[in-house]
């Protein structure tokens, strides 16, 4: 079957069947390897990316629910070839360590952002609950969001 949607902006059509996860179908099929596989269960939120400007596990939507939907991966957070605010508080903050969650992590705090919710410790918290890191102990990820909610107000 064929699947019509858009990627980071750009239209795209691929061919798959239906229940093929759409993690498989970004990095596979449109070489959008920034989104990770950790577990393949849900559980990590290592493949997380936006569909429709919601936070989803893209181990766990198969690529029909993509149909005529704006996907969002971590390659398409660059503002002109320049890291956005976020990526640029990561960095900044060392919010970024081993790199496995760092796109999952980018694309809940991009939500995050978006959303409007004041950017407090518990809610940026809240908001990452989904996506598991095993190096930084959230301390740096949650400094970066805040960071990046203060220079994008």
């Amino acid at each position: 079957m064929s699947f019509a949607f858009t990627v980071n902006g750009t239209p795209v059509e691929v061919e798959a069947a239906g229940s093929r996860r759409l993690l498989d179908v970004l990095r596979e099929d449109l070489a959008l390897t920034g989104t990770k596989e950790g577990c393949g269960e849900g559980e990590c939120g290592a493949c997380s990316v936006l569909l429709d400007g919601a936070v989803v596990d893209a181990c766990l939507v198969p690529v029909s629910q993509a149909e005529g939907a704006a996907v969002q991966t971590v390659e398409g957070l660059a503002e002109e070839g320049r890291m956005n605010a976020l990526q640029s508080a990561f960095l900044e903050t060392g919010g970024a360590q081993c790199g496995i969650c760092t796109p999952g992590m980018l694309m809940a705090g991009m939500a995050f952002l978006a959303s409007g919710t004041e950017p407090t410790e518990d809610g940026i918290r809240e908001a990452i609950a989904g996506n598991l890191c095993r190096c930084t102990g959230y301390t740096k990820i949650v400094e970066a969001i805040a960071l990046a909610a203060e220079r994008t107000r």
